[in-house]
């Protein structure tokens, strides 16, 4: 049974220290997002002059889910409006911290089963990016014309 994802709020500001996936902290699930270049990844910046920069204006924290929505959505505009090699598109934040769920039960009688706050420190529950201000998320390069 696969729980509900909790929505980006929860997740949005750097609260904690950065918390890599290490050998201290394990069972961490895969990373949404797979490929980080699409489209002529081959191409050399000759052949591709003009670059637009999507650049974050605040301090916070982009789940892997976001950036693989963000990539799929940028990356289909692209190959509608260029064609599939008429551009290049690099994400340029890695989800690297890992951020934690500690799972509440709400079901009757859950107060009898569960803990509260007590040994409140999550497991795993997925891995987000940390931007700061004016760091670059993704780079398109397209011909001038």
């Amino acid at each position: 049974i696969n729980m509900a994802r909790r929505p980006a709020r929860c997740y949005r500001y750097c609260k904690n220290k950065p918390f890599p996936k290490s050998r201290f902290c394990r069972g961490v699930p895969d990373s949404k997002i797979r490929f980080y270049d699409n489209g002529a990844r081959r191409e050399d910046v000759e052949s591709f002059p003009a670059v637009i920069h999507l650049v974050s204006d605040e301090y916070e924290q982009l789940s892997s889910e976001a950036l693989e929505a963000a990539r799929v959505s940028a990356n289909r505009y692209m190959a509608k409006v260029c064609g599939k090699g008429g551009f290049h598109l690099r994400i340029r934040v890695h989800p690297f911290h890992v951020v934690r769920i500690n799972k509440m039960l709400s079901c009757a009688g859950a107060d009898r089963l569960q803990t509260g706050m007590r040994g409140a420190w999550g497991k795993p529950n997925g891995t987000v990016a940390r931007v700061n201000i004016g760091q670059t998320l993704i780079s398109i390069r397209v011909p001038d014309s």
